[in-house]
This record gives structure tokens, C-alpha cells and sequence, in this order.
């Protein structure tokens, strides 16, 4: 991918948020990183998550946080966009966090809403603005209830979207009366946070997507963020019937982290699909539910490459 056209979205468009490989033993893996994020780029990602939710951020220390933005700006600088994954329900751990990528060469974060302490919108508005105070690199917001415990108001958003280092957002909570209210109304990148929703948010006029099933069909993502993109809609529509027993294989049996890694390893990406307490690896119905599907989508994966 040409450079102007990494240039064109302070993010990227197609954006993969990057698991973590570890060795077998539990430590991360760098050189399998840096494997991974490289084989992103080349398939077509312009944008990286690292240290997100599928990164296993909740299990990862600091420093290993650091080494990983690190190790990815080193291997996909210039080619990709690197997002640090910084944000935590902690707001001063999160403004360290945004130092500390900014610091290892991240060209921006995405910093989720402070989770279980349920701030009012006061608060949350407070926390973006300390850790936008923190650093010069650019925010994607990311808005996920499911997980956060609250949602963003729509109102908070078109606040936040007047900080100047506030560019974006990941939505993810499947409400596309308030996405379309921030697309209308703001200036911000909008990226779908749901992998299934990437064509309608599209269409409405997101940016792109943040996606987990990209890491195991990167080609068909780009071509479906391109074909959406360019208004090609019959085109897109076509990729987005094909990728969506893709998606239910990765996205809704286990945690993405999991499958994603999973099928990274039965694809030969990654040498395991270790991951840290408290996740573990999926049990055998588990794994038929998502060889199921990647065979609905004509995937041919045997039990022994599990």
C-alpha cells in the first residue's frame, strides 16, 4: 500500500487488533510478534492494534506493554499505523501508559472507557482529557459498554471530539442511530468495533474497522473495506456474505483472543495459541463450533491441526 494512502486516515482503515503470541511457556514471544505484525502489513492491514483487548492487555505488565509497542513500530514503521492499546480504568496508570507508547514509537492509542468504576460522563470526559494532556499521540476512543459497564453518551462524544488530539473512534456497541448522530455531527474517523458490522458502518460512512477475524482473512477484509470504500457495494456485500461464517468462527463461540490464535496456529502464523489465566485454551465442543463454521465458509482445518 502506497504511503499516501497511510497517510490518508490517522489510523488506517484497515485496522487489525493484533493478539498476542506467547511461548509455551507463557512468556511473550517477540520474534512471533514481529512475525505476525509484519505478515498484517504485507497482507494488507495499514493500522495495528497492539495491547487491546485480543492482545490480552488485562495480563500483560507494563513493560512488556512497552516492548511489544516497541517491537512493532521497529518491524511496521512507516507501513502501518501503530496504536498502543494505553487505556485502563486507572486514569494515571493510563496517562503512563500513553508516555510510555508514545515513548516507544506508537503513532497513536486507543484509550477505552474506564471500566467497572461506571463514571458519570463528567468523569469520563475528564479521564480522556488528562490522558489526552499526556502525550502528543493521537486518541481513538474506544466505546464498548459490553465491557466498560457504561456507554458513552452521544452528547460526551461530540464533546470529546472538539480535543484536537481526539481523531477517532471505535464503536463498539452496535448502535447505529448514535453512529450515525457522531458520523453527522463530528469530524471523527469512525471505525466499526464489531467485525460483522463493518460493511453497514461503512456504508453510513465509517473509516474502516478494527477487527479481530482480519489476523485469519487480512485479503478479504482489505477487499471488502476497498470495495466499500470506493462504493462498490454489490462487491462488498458479496465479501461480507463470504466472511460471515469468518466471523462467527472467531467472534462468537470462544474470546477472539482465543480463536483468533487458534486458527493463526492451525494457518502455521503463530508456533501456539498459548494464553494467559484467566483465559484458557477452548475445550473440544468449543473447537467443533468454530471448524464448523470456517467450513461453512469452505475452510478445511482437520482436528489434529487444532
Amino acid at each position: 500500500m502506497a504511503d499516501s494512502d497511510i497517510r490518508s486516515r490517522p489510523f488506517g482503515t484497515l485496522v487489525t487488533a493484533m493478539v498476542t503470541p506467547f511461548t509455551a511457556d507463557g512468556e511473550v514471544d517477540f520474534d512471533a510478534t514481529a512475525f505476525l505484525a509484519n505478515k498484517l502489513v504485507e497482507d494488507g492491514c495499514d493500522g495495528l492494534v497492539v495491547s487491546g483487548t485480543t492482545g490480552e492487555t488485562s495480563t500483560l505488565e507494563d513493560s512488556e506493554k512497552e516492548d511489544l509497542f516497541r517491537v512493532v513500530a521497529q518491524t511496521v514503521g512507516g507501513r502501518a499505523k501503530v496504536i498502543a492499546g494505553t487505556g485502563t480504568n486507572h486514569t494515571s496508570h493510563s496517562v503512563e501508559m500513553a508516555r510510555r507508547a508514545e515513548r516507544a514509537g506508537a503513532d497513536g492509542q486507543l484509550v477505552v472507557t474506564p471500566y467497572y468504576n461506571k463514571p458519570t460522563q463528567a468523569g469520563v470526559i475528564a479521564h480522556f482529557d488528562a490522558v489526552s494532556a499526556a502525550s502528543d499521540l493521537p486518541i481513538m476512543i474506544y466505546d464498548i459498554p459490553g465491557r466498560a459497564g457504561i456507554p458513552i453518551a452521544t452528547e460526551t462524544m461530540f464533546r470529546l471530539a472538539e480535543n484536537p488530539k481526539v481523531l477517532a473512534l471505535k464503536d463498539a456497541k452496535a448502535d447505529f442511530a448514535a453512529v450515525t448522530r457522531v458520523l453527522a455531527n463530528t469530524t471523527l474517523d469512525v471505525y466499526a468495533g464489531d467485525d460483522g458490522l463493518t460493511l453497514p458502518w461503512m456504508v453510513a460512512g465509517a473509516a474502516g474497522v478494527v477487527s479481530v477475524s482480519a489476523h485469519v482473512a487480512t485479503g478479504a477484509f482489505r477487499a471488502l473495506v476497498d470495495a466499500a470504500a470506493a462504493g462498490d457495494f454489490d462487491k462488498a456485500r458479496r465479501i461480507h456474505f463470504e466472511l460471515d461464517p469468518v466471523v462467527r468462527a472467531v467472534m462468537t463461540h470462544i474470546p477472539g483472543a482465543i480463536s483468533a490464535k487458534q486458527i493463526l496456529k492451525m494457518q502455521g502464523v503463530i508456533p501456539n495459541a498459548a494464553v494467559r489465566l484467566p483465559l484458557v485454551a477452548p475445550d473440544a465442543i468449543e473447537m467443533e463450533a468454530v471448524l464448523a463454521d470456517l467450513a461453512e465458509a469452505g475452510w478445511d482445518f482437520s482436528q489434529d491441526k487444532a
